[in-house]
């Protein structure tokens, strides 16, 4: 499989939701999902969509995938690069991550069947996600 850039050369923009709850004791914990394929661990993410701010968007893929509903931050709590596995190529993208305060988890959501998901500590979700940006990204986030 080769890798391959978007055709202007530059990343393709992505966005992603960072799913925060606290514990009983108080500790944030970040909700992380499975990719469908190689069941990685990573957060809820996808592509921008038509017609909807970028944190509305990053709270639709937090439902879709996680099945979280929550108030989503107007501004990126962080952004990494990495490559997208498409079906015979990849794709360099450029991640904004989009705090999203968890008020509830639905029963059942458009993926449940597809992904499993985990609420982690903050320390442990760095650990357990592959990409080096996300990881740097987990670790550098200020929560009140």
């Amino acid at each position: 499989m080769k890798k391959a850039k978007s055709g202007s050369g530059k990343p393709r923009s992505q966005i992603a939701a960072l799913p925060i709850r606290r514990s009983p004791t108080g500790e944030p914990e970040l909700l992380l999902v499975t990719t469908r394929t190689t069941r990685r661990w990573i957060v809820p993410k996808g592509w921008p969509i038509k017609g909807k701010k970028n944190h509305e968007a990053a709270a639709i893929e937090a439902r879709e995938e996680a099945g979280v509903i929550g108030k989503a931050h107007k501004k990126p709590a962080g952004r990494y690069i990495y490559w997208k596995r498409m079906n015979d190529h990849f794709v360099l993208c450029k991640v904004a991550l989009y705090i999203l305060d968890v008020e509830r988890r639905l029963e059942k959501w458009a993926e449940h069947n597809q992904r499993l998901s985990h609420w982690f500590t903050l320390e442990d979700a760095a650990e357990i996600v592959d990409e080096p940006g996300l990881k740097a990204a987990i670790r550098s986030l200020e929560l009140n």
